[in-house]
């Protein structure tokens, strides 16, 4: 019960271009929303303190959890109605309405502030589902290494562009004006970036008939039931998603409070802030180039190993760095490092699923990494805030109590890694190649 697919040998330069566009959009969200500016900006200024912090944390937490619930039936219905592209125009669409109205928090409006990023957050995730899934029917499977690292490379470049774009506002003009309105232009700058796609790319999955008595929703959970029956034939699928589970949360918990970190140990500003993102994103499009040319020649899970190893001695740099200096040298290693992880992962995917069943693929990894995406920021958060109470309770003075909570939680992020890369160890990428070809 599957959507049939013929994918062409290459698909067009055009549709390429605007499937490279789409992450040259969303990644303008990542970098202002995420990584720079809306983060700190809620934590500092909306709330304040160990409590924004904490309060961020549960934010990312609910979003992801709602994305986990979602993303696998999701997957299996856009798998069988051949309808990834209107699935990813529905959540994108949702996306950029709420970066927009962004805007509108303002000091002491926590509600809306966590409202409103938590319902850009899903749409932004969930359009990720089928964005990747649109992968197999652009590239053959050994073009994905170097088709995904040049769009994460390219995507990575718009988010520089997108910081470049609002960094001379915010520099010019005092006041929280022009960081609200940094959100109505990652919004703008999103929807140009995103048009292509819908434009020019040519879904190559067929709509398939509904039976008599059934309905999408029927469908997608006997699809789902199907493919957890049908494991046994994916172990290697399967130990990879597990392993992904765990070290996904530490990139999640490093990308989510990047911003919040560099505010809060160093003092960093606004302005600082944003320079600190733009040079990350740029080792993020090296790393992205790197990264998918070693996949074509080392294989997807060496590559993925050593990309780990990197952020894990990232992390253990960050907790012992003691200046403003220091951290920009760790964001640097950080931006390159986490460009091999995430994008080697998402080429894994693709290489370990079947034809035709790609988005219903994507929908489990997606489901695998909100599943463990809502569970580390959670943790960080309570973490940060219970140690910097301890600290506190011992007679350290508020400031260094925050600073000495956080720099606490750090150390959490690598254990996510090395327990995640511990179990990626037990994957045999060449027998999972051999399974989706099978199938």
């Amino acid at each position: 019960m599957t959507a049939s697919v013929s994918t062409p040998l290459r698909a067009t330069r055009r549709e390429r271009i605007a499937w490279y566009l789409y992450d040259f959009g969303n990644s303008a969200y990542a970098s202002v929303v995420l990584l720079a500016v809306f983060s700190a900006y809620f934590q500092g200024t909306v709330v304040g303190g160990a409590r924004g912090t904490a309060l961020w944390g549960y934010a990312v937490f609910i979003a992801m959890l709602a994305v986990a619930v979602t993303a696998p039936f999701l997957g299996a219905i856009a798998d069988y109605s051949g309808a990834k592209k209107r699935f990813l125009l529905f959540f994108t669409a949702i996306s950029i309405l709420f970066t927009a109205a962004l805007f509108f928090v303002v000091q002491g409006r926590i509600f809306i502030g966590m409202l409103f990023f938590i319902l850009a957050e899903i749409g932004y995730r969930s359009a990720q589902v089928f964005y990747n899934g649109l992968l197999t029917e652009i590239a053959t499977p050994d073009e994905m290494g170097r088709v995904s690292g040049t769009g994460w490379a390219i995507g990575s470049s718009g988010g520089v562009i997108c910081l470049l774009i609002v960094l001379p506002f915010i520099i010019l003009f005092d006041g929280t004006l022009m960081v609200r309105l940094s959100f109505v232009i990652t919004a703008i700058f999103w929807l140009i970036s995103a048009l292509p796609l819908f434009l020019w790319l040519q879904e190559k999955a067929e709509r398939q008939p509904i039976p008599a008595g059934e309905n999408y929703l029927s469908i997608s959970i006997k699809q789902l039931k199907h493919t957890i029956r049908s494991a046994r034939g994916f172990r290697e699928y399967v130990k990879f998603i597990l392993a992904f589970l765990v070290y996904n949360d530490g990139v999640i918990m490093a990308l989510d409070f990047a911003a919040i970190l560099g505010g809060v140990l160093f003092g960093m500003n606004q302005t600082q802030l944003i320079i600190l993102m733009i040079l990350v994103q740029t080792t993020n499009v090296l790393g992205a180039y790197v990264f998918g040319r070693l996949v074509d020649r080392l294989g997807g899970k060496k590559t993925l190993v050593f990309s780990l190893l990197l952020m894990v001695l990232v992390v253990i740099g960050l907790y012992f760095t003691q200046t403003m200096t220091g951290y920009f040298f760790i964001g640097a290693a950080a931006g390159f490092a986490m460009a091999g992880v995430q994008s080697v992962s998402r080429t894994l995917v693709g290489m370990f699923s079947p034809a035709g069943r790609s988005a219903e693929f994507y929908g489990i990894f997606a489901f695998s990494g909100r599943t463990s995406s809502f569970v580390g920021p959670a943790v960080f958060g309570w973490l940060a805030a219970t140690t910097t109470a301890w600290y506190q309770a011992q007679g350290q003075a508020a400031t260094l109590a925050i600073q000495s909570g956080h720099r606490v939680a750090t150390l959490s992020i690598a254990a996510f890694l090395l327990v995640g890369m511990f179990l990626l160890m037990f994957v045999n990428e060449k027998k999972a190649v051999a399974a989706a070809q099978e199938e």
